[in-house]
């Protein structure tokens, strides 16, 4: 422990909370993304359209969001890791559930459960690494849960993909459930009871006044316009490519599908060389970069070479991500008092994108095949260009802004 009673890089403490960290973000992103790749197949087995079968990812996202705004006064009042704790294993459990539940409106409904009890997880994280770690050791904390964040993601959509060609979706699920369990419980062991946290009461009224001060900041309201849109954008360029890659003249396996996952990476890397770039050019100067990368990726997949298509989605990936760190770590920087309840919003409107915007995305495939999913997603990514535009010519605060870690990637 420090002079301030943080933990330092030096202590045993500060390795097994990093670790805790990195545990508690593969679980979370791992059970909430991990059915994304099994969209296909739902429409297929459950007779479904393409709309109806992203609930399976939606369904969960949305309550996820409006959870979020609710975790944290809740984690305010009662503690970060017990909160956390249970959020884990629940998750987990209503994953294992889902992996037996017999039809489809059962499982629509154990998703919900799990978007819920998943809000646990990404609204209170940063306040407890922040409260328990030392400041000048805090980002690599910080950037080790926004890895597990990316690696969950990641894994978890391949290898629910890949056990599901070998044994169907429900073994691929129970496989799932038990990792996140795994995960649940070394975070259990791990993290270090809090010892710098102060019980506070929940005062609606104080939170209802600085939610109006954050929302009456219009370069917030664009920020958190942009993370409504870009995560739409995102999530219906992942949720329906399966359909295209499944179908003639690709026919791709689940497998080979889920690979796809891997240009998770891509992102992860764009993130990081983003957020320098933003450092030392300014985010004004290069927020309009990453996007412009989207929108060319989104072109991209438009060609009828598979070759084109996995290359599109690529350059997609570094431009969501690189905007998304641009955008979030924008936040921080913005809101001088209540940043916790200013990334609570930003993470509101990013799940709640993914939730809407991302089913409304399979109403463009039934409509209009890959075509119409390149045309919906292409002036959602206008949209963001133009709200960019609009954030540039506001002025910048005069109060010297404080820099903070960006808010966790999908």
């Amino acid at each position: 422990m420090t002079r301030t009673g943080g933990y330092s890089r030096a202590t045993p403490e500060y390795r097994r909370l990093t670790l805790a960290m990195l545990f508690a973000g593969f679980a979370s992103f791992s059970l909430l993304y991990s059915l994304q790749p099994l969209l296909p197949l739902f429409a297929q087995e459950f007779r479904l359209s393409a709309a109806e079968s992203s609930l399976a990812v939606s369904i969960a996202t949305g309550p996820l969001a409006v959870m979020i705004l609710f975790a944290g006064p809740l984690s305010d009042r009662f503690g970060r890791r017990p909160l956390m704790v249970c959020a884990m294993f629940a998750a987990a459990m209503l994953t294992l559930g889902t992996a037996l539940v017999p039809g489809w409106h059962g499982l629509l409904a154990l998703r919900l459960l799990t978007g819920m009890a998943l809000a646990g997880v990404p609204a209170v994280a940063m306040a407890y690494i922040s409260e328990e770690i030392e400041p000048l050791s805090v980002g690599p904390a910080m950037g080790l849960y926004i890895a597990g964040n990316a690696f969950g993601g990641m894994v978890g959509r391949l290898g629910i993909a890949v056990i599901t060609d070998f044994a169907g979706w429900r073994w691929a699920l129970v496989a799932v459930g038990l990792v996140a369990l795994g995960m649940a419980e070394g975070f259990r062991r791990l993290a270090p009871p809090s010892r710098r946290f102060t019980p506070q009461e929940i005062r609606p009224g104080a939170v209802l006044a600085s939610a109006r001060g954050l929302l009456g900041d219009p370069a917030l309201r664009l920020l958190y316009g942009e993370a409504f849109v870009l995560m739409g954008v995102f999530v219906t360029l992942y949720n329906y490519a399966g359909f295209r890659l499944m179908a003639p003249p690709f026919s791709l396996s689940h497998a080979a599908i889920g690979a796809v996952f891997l240009l998770y990476v891509l992102g992860s890397a764009s993130s990081a060389r983003f957020g320098l770039l933003a450092e030392r050019h300014g985010r004004r100067r290069i927020f309009h970069i990453p996007i412009l990368l989207l929108l060319g990726g989104l072109a991209l997949t438009a060609a009828s070479s598979l070759v084109a298509m996995i290359g599109g989605i690529a350059v997609a990936t570094i431009g969501f991500f690189g905007a998304h760190s641009i955008a979030s770590s924008w936040v921080g920087r913005r809101a001088l008092v209540s940043r916790g309840q200013a990334a609570a919003f930003y993470l509101f409107f990013y799940y709640l994108g993914s939730s809407v915007l991302g089913s409304v995305g399979g109403m463009a495939w039934s409509g209009g095949g890959w075509t119409g999913v390149v045309a919906y997603t292409a002036l959602l990514t206008l949209a963001a260009l133009v709200l960019a535009w609009r954030l540039v010519r506001i002025p910048p605060l005069p109060i010297p802004e404080v820099p903070v870690p960006p808010l966790p990637a999908d």
